[in-house]
């Protein structure tokens, strides 16, 4: 596990997913849905960032998103459920071809 060769993940040798740069570029987002906030945090006027992070896969699709700094009153499930419905046009390797990369969101809830 980690960077390096041979079998398992988040390397750019011998499967795994991939990281933004070194000839792979970022996955462009084509839509992004905006998060609701929970109840309990509109009546606290609570606000901030939650930072969720997830894997991007070959077709655009988000994979497997999990919080990485949550805000809590109920706001980091509507982080997840918000990018669970974004699209990507997928991370590219030399230009050519869609892999699978690891990318870190920010999800931003602010009260106007």
């Amino acid at each position: 596990n980690g960077n390096g060769f041979g079998p398992g993940t988040g390397g750019n040798a011998g499967g795994g997913v991939y990281h933004v740069g070194g000839g792979i570029s970022a996955p462009v987002p084509l839509n992004s849905v905006e998060a609701e906030f929970s109840d309990e945090a509109r009546r606290a006027k609570y606000q901030g960032v939650c930072l969720i992070q997830m894997i991007v896969d070959a077709h655009g699709m988000p994979q497997d998103p999990r919080v990485v700094r949550p805000l809590g009153m109920g706001l980091d499930q509507k982080a997840l459920e918000a990018v669970r419905k974004y699209r990507f046009k997928p991370a590219m390797k030399d230009g050519k071809t869609p892999v699978p990369v690891m990318i870190t969101v920010e999800v931003n809830f602010r009260l106007y």
